[in-house]
């Protein structure tokens, strides 16, 4: 479905995404990066907005780079306010859809079809100035799957949504890939794209720092140093035990939280024996916690990778 073959963009001396190699077969897929990381510059050379300065970028099987037939079949949500405050929804959506090639009643039928998919049925004639935040984002989903495309490309889809807002489009989203569609999903929150893509892709610093599910992803920081904090009923208990694992370098107390804070080597082999432990012992954990769980952590574990520092 895309694929990039030594690809490098750059803006004068500034470079957008770096040396990226890698091809995705039709599916799920999150891309994961801090702002500034590189995903939007990802995302246009995917569209053919961008021409790569280095390599070669292609989807569907050709060069996107000025080809409608191409774009006919990618849905574009874009980060960016692209609504217009005099218009209806149902003006801004059939346009949209018509300027797919697709004659002005049945792109009526699409739009109307597309926002009442996305709980706007009773206001997709009002004037889009009128509407909220959360609603604007909405008629900004419709528009990019009115025209039935294979490809979705979302960047921040969730930003303005409520919760319920918020699971109404992870259940869209979850029945557009059972049907068959294909999804790439542009986050800077972890959990939003794990509630919904199998894998996902790690970029920072206009490189792909690491490809997977979830699981392959975290397994890859099992030999790198780590932090764990541990909340239980005997803590100085626990300490004792674990101050006997070669893979344990220190132990402290937090005295905020009262929380046990751990360093380890290789968080895998703590977490293995963790069970042993607490058993043999009567502990009860109340909570546990590693600092790899979240996304600027885990960026900065595979940054201090790359960079060959651990």
């Amino acid at each position: 479905m895309i694929e990039f073959r030594n690809v490098t963009k750059l803006y004068g001396s500034v470079i957008g995404v770096n040396d990226i190699s890698m091809s995705l077969e039709p599916g799920a897929y999150g891309l994961l990066g801090p702002n500034g990381s590189g995903k939007t510059t990802f995302i246009n050379l995917i569209l053919g907005q961008l021409r790569p300065t280095i390599g070669q970028v292609t989807v569907f099987g050709g060069n996107p780079w000025n080809s409608d037939a191409m774009l006919r079949r990618i849905g574009i949500c874009p980060a960016v306010e692209v609504l217009y405050n005099n218009v209806s929804a149902y003006e801004w959506v059939r346009y949209l859809v018509q300027l797919h090639g697709i004659g002005r009643i049945q792109a009526g039928h699409l739009a109307a079809e597309s926002l009442a998919r996305v709980g706007l049925e009773d206001a997709m004639l009002r004037r889009m100035g009128s509407y909220s935040l959360g609603m604007r984002q909405r008629a900004k989903l419709a528009q990019a799957f009115a025209h039935n495309p294979d490809l979705l490309i979302l960047d921040e889809p969730f930003n303005g949504l409520d919760p319920i807002g918020r699971h109404e489009m992870t259940e869209f989203l979850r029945e557009w890939i059972r049907g068959g569609k294909s999804v790439l999903l542009a986050s800077h929150i972890l959990h939003e794209v794990e509630a919904i893509s199998p894998s996902f892709l790690l970029i920072c610093g206009g490189r792909l720092l690491a490809s997977g599910s979830p699981e392959e992803v975290h397994s890859m920081l099992a030999d790198v140093p780590n932090e764990i904090r541990i909340r239980c009923n005997r803590p100085s208990e626990l300490a004792k035990q674990m101050l006997e694992n070669a893979d344990v370098t220190s132990i402290r107390f937090d005295s905020k939280s009262d929380d046990l804070v751990v360093s380890t080597n290789h968080s895998l082999s703590v977490y293995s024996a963790l069970p042993g432990w607490v058993s043999t012992n009567g502990i009860q954990i109340e909570e546990l916690r590693s600092s790899d769980e979240s996304l600027h952590s885990l960026f900065g574990s595979l940054m201090r990778i790359h960079r060959g520092e651990q």
